[in-house]
């Protein structure tokens, strides 16, 4: 049965929302198991890469491809070397790296907030500074609700520190985080670089530099990893939700979303996230509501919606 184009971009924004938001109740749950950051990370890569590099691969040598001159790193990336490595570097690598070591220190209830809701903020800095990008006014309305909502969790958090709390630790890496993916998304806009391959060469650049060095790092014991003693079953789980789900299928979905809704809907379908994923930690994880997180919540999910408006 063919679906109308309708019922495409409302399964495609149903299938993102979820799965972004399952991301953060997850990764915070995968932080109390056997796996480290980085083990996650690589496993998120190998995911990944199972269904994105032999995508690729057949989209380059397909007998409709032109122009594969331009494919990299061992002609598994759709973009030319110096692209690849600029998004993969952002997008693929140290997003990942930042985030999943961020949920080792802070609750999810954080994540909800400074992840999803600080990106719109790197996002339009970034894009002001890079592509010469104007801020309107209600963009600036929209951003300053986002800051106030980040201090008031990250500020909370770094106000413990001298009592010996670190929950701030990951606060910081949460912002970072978003500040990498916001600045590959200022890249895949300044190229002007199809979604798909896009994500398809972040994959290929991780998989190309990341995956042999961790992997042959922890085969030899040089550094911390648990993904000898880990269960079969957990390593499985983290490659398919990790990769499979949170880099391809979101990824497609995302870009699916955009073409059905445009970028401005799209956006405020993606403001659900914070507020989803809180909810998320709140039944799931059972983690507390403190005031300042739901204001804070609150003032950034505003703050999206109102960035989004029309003059």
């Amino acid at each position: 049965m063919k679906l109308s184009p309708r019922s495409i971009g409302l399964i495609a924004a149903i299938t993102t929302v979820l799965i972004w938001t399952s991301f953060i109740v997850i990764a915070r749950a995968s932080a109390s198991h056997n796996l480290l950051p980085l083990d996650i990370g690589f496993l998120r890569i190998l995911g990944a890469s199972t269904v994105l590099l032999p995508w690729g691969w057949w989209l380059m040598r397909g007998p409709r491809q032109t122009g594969t001159a331009t494919c990299s790193f061992l002609g598994l990336s759709p973009l030319p070397w110096r692209i690849t490595a600029a998004t993969g570097l952002f997008g693929g690598l140290l997003y990942a790296v930042l985030a999943y070591s961020g949920f080792f220190y802070a609750p999810a209830l954080h994540a909800s907030v400074l992840l999803p809701g600080s990106l719109p903020l790197w996002t339009s800095l970034l894009a002001m500074v890079i592509l010469k990008d104007p801020i309107s006014k209600n963009r600036a309305i929209g951003l300053a609700c986002i800051v106030v909502g980040d201090v008031l969790v990250g500020g909370a958090s770094l106000l413990k520190a001298f009592e010996g709390g670190e929950v701030w630790k990951g606060d910081v890496l949460f912002m970072s985080a978003a500040m990498c993916w916001g600045m590959y998304s200022v890249l895949v806009r300044r190229q002007g670089l199809n979604a798909i391959h896009a994500t398809m060469a972040i994959t290929a650049f991780a998989c190309v530099t990341f995956v042999p060095i961790y992997g042959v790092s922890a085969w030899m014991g040089w550094i911390p990893s648990h993904l000898a003693t880990a269960p079969l079953s957990e390593l499985w789980f983290q490659a398919m939700f990790q990769g499979v789900g949170s880099v391809a299928i979101s990824g497609i979905t995302f870009n699916m979303m955009i073409r059905h809704y445009g970028p401005v809907r799209s956006t405020m379908i993606t403001a659900l996230v914070p507020g989803l994923s809180a909810l998320g930690a709140l039944a799931v994880l059972g983690e507390p509501m403190q005031l300042n997180v739901l204001a804070g919540l609150a003032l950034v999910t505003c703050g999206i919606l109102f960035g989004v408006r029309k003059a």
